[in-house]
This record gives C-alpha cells, structure tokens and sequence, in this order.
C-alpha cells in the first residue's frame, strides 16, 4: 500500500471523534482474536469449501465497493458539520441532529451584536462570520432593540452553531452554520384565528363601558374609527347605549397572541341602530352594501374629552355676554392632536387675538371647517391635507380660558351642527362584490344576533 494512504488513513482516524475510535479499536480488536484463534469447525469448513468470488480476485487489481451512506451529518477534524439531508433547518430539528448547549443573551441599551458575542465568549471573527452569513435577512442583526432575546447554539467544542432572534411572535430568524459557512433564513408560524364576541353597555362613557366589556384598548379605538363617521363618541353617546363587536382573536401554536381584526359591529345609539361589516378590502360596508366613511368624520379630536354641545347662544365666560356658539367645544389637554375632518386645503393658518392659533380648511361641495385655539399649527397656508392627517394640536391661545379645541362647520356660509348635519357618502360595494358581500353581510348579522341571544341566555 502507498505510504501516503498510510499516512491519510493515520490522520483520518486521530481525528475522528472519541466514541468513534473506541467502535473501531474494539472491531479491530475482536477481527484480531478471530484471525489468531480461529473455531474448529470455521477451519475445517475453510479446507472444503467451494471456490468463491472472492478466491478469483486478482491481487494488485482495484475493485469498486459499494457503501450504503445512511448517516445525514459528517463531522469533520476541524470540527466543521456538514448537513447532507437539507440547507435549511429550525431550532427544532436541529436538536436531533446535534447536541448543541443554549444560552440566552437580552439586549441590552447601548448592545450590538459584536458587543453581545463578545459577552458570550465569542471573538470578532465570529461575529464577522455572523453577520455576514448569507441571506437576505442577516441584516436584520443590525437592527437588533433593547429588550430582544438572542439564543446561541453551540456546538460541544464551544463553536457557533446557531443563532435564533425572534422578531414577532410569528417570525424567527435563523443564523445556522451548514456547509463550512453560516446562512440567515426566516420561519414563519401559521397564525390561528378564532371567532369571539363581546357587548358592552354605556353607563357613563364609552371607553369605560369598553374596559368593563373586556375589550383592551385597540379595540376601543377601532370601534370607534368604524362608527366615526355616525357617531361623535365625546357627544353623542347617552347612558344605556349598547353595543355588539365580532372579531377575531389570534393564536400560534394554541397560544393566545393578540386580538385581531373587527369583522362586523352594531352600535345603538340614542334608539338608532348602526351596523357595520368589515369586507375583503379591508373597508366597512352597512349590511345594504354603503360604505360607513363619509366625506368627514363626525369629531376631529379625542372623544373622551369633551366640554360644551352645540348650542345657538351662550354665556361667553370671557368677554361676559350672551352671544352666538356656532360650533362645538371639544376639551382636550394641551397637545393633543387635532385632524383634519376631510380631504381639503389650508385657507388659512395664522394667529390673533380672537382665535389664538387657528386653521381654516376649505373642501369640496362648499363646505369649510375651522379649528381655534392652537397651541401649535402643523399645517401651512395652501397646504392640501387629508381625512384624518393632524393639523395641529389643542391648545388655549386667544380668547380661551382652558384648554381645548373650538370647532366650526359651515355650508355655503351657513353654520351647521357637525354632528347631525347630512354627510355624503363614499363608493358603495363594487357590483363585481354585491353577491359575496350580501353572503358574507348575512352570515355577520346571524353571528352578531347569536351573540345578543347568548348574553340574554348568561344574564338569565
């Protein structure tokens, strides 16, 4: 045999791991013992066999052998695995292919990822090899924030084997050493989504009448953006208003994550029934197909501040007299942003003595809206805004004695009350959708009744 192959088989075997030289030294040693102390009958059978294949082999002549390669992970001297079933792998199925020891690393103010390896006794070539590691997502390492977890892998001679930041409760990204080099991938988790109900009764406001339903705060919010355009929920609300909510609740791996999205919604209001169902395009449609935005919403401010209603005459607290209230009065701490009620442009964006900081936007139709008593103006004149954009921020600059903001809605010069003053609607259902929504829309009313006869049935 060539002295090389001796030398090659020589170092093949120091590096093989421990375990593996101690099957290999007990095989060679129980082939030995066979070979000097042969059975009796083995001998006598090797003196009357027959001719075998083997006995035709020609000696200095190279014969293929085949091998049957069952094993998926080959490690070699340098202590590098190579993965010969997949390029891609979990934490999970990781584990049953190498046993790796974990730690855990939380970020800290001021950490990088250099800063956190280090910590962990890892060099800066590692960190190199990280954070160079191939894939798209490796630079997500980069923007790593204080209160994340790391988990490391290591291998039993203390090289990094992997590395797992979750980024959400339904991605994960994955840093894993395959095929002498590492490589970034991210797992998504299948999010389950459940259908849940909750009602709710006002005593004395909307957002307590939420908390005590059991809805967080999201939620509070969100129903009221749905019925935002019907509804002032700082004024229009009365005790004993009622209200119906389905949606969805999110789970991973049977986990509660979060509430999700409000599929349909009733709100009874002062005895009117308003109903809302949410659609594929993310918009909410009545029952009959309209869609619940208008051309401007009912209150451009927190609803959970409110002072005065709309009233045609007052006691002005300052200048000490009776005199007209064209508008409605919403009180608000200073700095709580204002919206623009609709789509428009800034006719006006200035100061005086009267007004304080003021804000007049005029829309389309003949329709204008002013806003007073800014403490600070975040729009300009001439500036085009949209439904919903701020435009400034409550404030008592002028003649205000407390802060809050002043609301003006006039048509073709006339002043009218915002909360009840007719609003166009926008785009009904497409007619290509009428059928799918008139199914879906049914469905959602059935569910919404179900829930109102299920909470009668509990208060029984």
């Amino acid at each position: 045999m060539n002295p090389n192959h001796l030398k090659t088989i020589k170092n093949l075997y120091i590096d093989l791991p421990k375990q593996h030289k101690m099957v290999i030294t007990s095989i060679t040693f129980f082939l030995l013992l066979l070979i000097l102390f042969p059975a009796e009958n083995a001998s006598a059978s090797r003196q009357h066999a027959q001719p075998s294949a083997f006995n035709q082999l020609e000696i200095g002549k190279r014969y293929p052998l085949a091998i049957d390669v069952s094993i998926a992970n080959v490690t070699n001297g340098n202590n590098q695995t190579k993965d010969l079933t997949s390029s891609k792998f979990s934490e999970s199925n990781f584990n049953q292919k190498n046993e790796l020891s974990w730690k855990k690393a939380k970020v800290r103010k001021g950490d990088s990822l250099a800063k956190i390896l280090n910590r962990l006794g890892f060099n800066a070539r590692v960190t190199y090899e990280v954070s160079s590691a191939q894939g798209k997502n490796t630079q997500l390492l980069k923007k790593i924030m204080v209160g994340d977890t790391l988990r490391i892998g290591s291998n039993p001679r203390g090289k990094l084997i992997s590395l797992v930041y979750p980024l959400s409760q339904t991605k994960t990204l994955f840093v894993n050493y395959l095929n002498n080099n590492y490589q970034s991938h991210i797992e998504t988790k299948t999010v389950e989504t459940r259908t849940a109900y909750v009602q709710g009764k006002i005593t004395s406001n909307f957002w307590n009448a939420g908390i005590a339903a059991g809805m967080d705060d999201g939620q509070i919010i969100n129903l009221a953006n749905v019925f935002g355009w019907d509804i002032d929920f700082a004024l229009d609300l009365r005790k004993d208003d009622t209200f119906n909510v389905v949606y969805e609740d999110r789970y991973v791996d049977g986990d509660f994550i979060g509430h999700g999205k409000i599929l349909a919604a009733e709100f009874v209001n002062q005895g009117e029934v308003f109903q809302a169902i949410r659609f594929s395009d993310n918009n909410y449609y009545t029952p009959a197909g309209k869609s619940m935005r208008k051309a401007f919403l009912r209150a451009p401010v927190n609803f959970r501040y409110i002072s005065s209603n709309f009233k045609k005459r007052r006691f002005h607290p300052i200048q000490k007299r009776w005199k007209a209230h064209n508008g409605t009065d919403y009180r608000a701490k200073t700095g709580t942003p204002v919206v623009a009620a609709g789509n428009g442009r800034i006719i006006k964006a200035t100061y005086n003595k009267f007004n304080g900081n003021y804000v007049f936007i005029q829309h389309g139709d003949g329709v204008l809206t002013k806003y007073l008593h800014f403490s600070k103006r975040a729009v300009k004149k001439g500036q085009r805004v949209k439904q919903g954009q701020v435009i400034g921020y409550v404030g008592m600059t002028g003649l205000a004695e407390a802060p809050h903001l002043h609301y003006e809605f006039l048509v073709n010069g006339v002043h009218r009350n915002p909360r009840t003053v007719k609003l166009p609607d926008a785009r009904p259902i497409a007619k290509k959708y009428r059928i799918a929504f008139k199914l879906l829309a049914s469905k959602r009313l059935k569910e919404l009744e179900g829930s109102k006869r299920t909470l009668l049935a509990m208060l029984k």
